[in-house]
């Protein structure tokens, strides 16, 4: 497969994922809101440094020459700091407060089908990057495999409150997006996972 069609195939993986978190950010944000779920809105906020990042893959892949590519990488690690810093603040609130969430079947269906695709769309993006020599697509690839992780841990924060009544477990989950939100940033500053 030529140079060409790698990009194109790379493209087509990004604008899927745009079009997946766009609509992710919304149904999250809605179904956290709903539900007074800090970790289904700090998920939505997630989708959209996901959005932020596929726009900045777009931009990089469809650009003539790469001197922003260092760039890009702080865009986006900057982004996830920022998502870390509002969990870390909100979490505790909540956890103070002992706010109790309900239940949202709705975001828990997302979660669900969600963590499915980022991990498809994740493994597409690696195969590409890796054939591509692209260190933007394949740093991309990590961010799109770790929101999966994220729909499963949030996933889990929700099925503990809905099944055991542990209120606690929506802010626990919010904890672990906050902290692996930390661990990416500080992999884009310090070098990223595609090299």
């Amino acid at each position: 497969m030529d140079t060409k069609q790698l990009l194109r195939r790379g493209l087509t993986l990004e604008y899927i994922t745009l079009g997946w978190n766009v609509v992710g950010c919304a149904v999250a944000v809605w179904a956290g809101i709903e539900a007074a779920s800090l970790a289904l809105v700090g998920f939505g906020i997630d989708s959209a440094i996901e959005i932020f990042a596929s726009v900045v893959v777009v931009w990089q892949l469809h650009a003539t020459h790469k001197d922003n590519e260092q760039l890009a990488l702080k865009l986006i690690g900057g982004a996830f700091m920022l998502l870390s810093l509002y969990l870390l603040v909100r979490s505790a609130q909540v956890l103070m407060e002992q706010v109790h969430p309900q239940t949202s079947i709705v975001g828990g269906v997302w979660l669900v089908i969600t963590a499915l695709a980022m991990f498809s769309l994740a493994y597409g993006k690696r195969i590409i990057g890796t054939q591509l020599k692209n260190t933007i697509l394949l740093e991309e690839s990590v961010v799109t495999v770790v929101d999966g992780f994220l729909a499963v841990a949030i996933l889990i924060g929700v099925l503990l409150n809905a099944a055991a009544g542990w209120w606690w477990a929506d802010a626990a989950a919010s904890l672990v997006l906050a902290i692996v939100s930390i661990r990416e940033a500080t992999h884009i500053f310090h070098g990223g996972h595609g090299k």
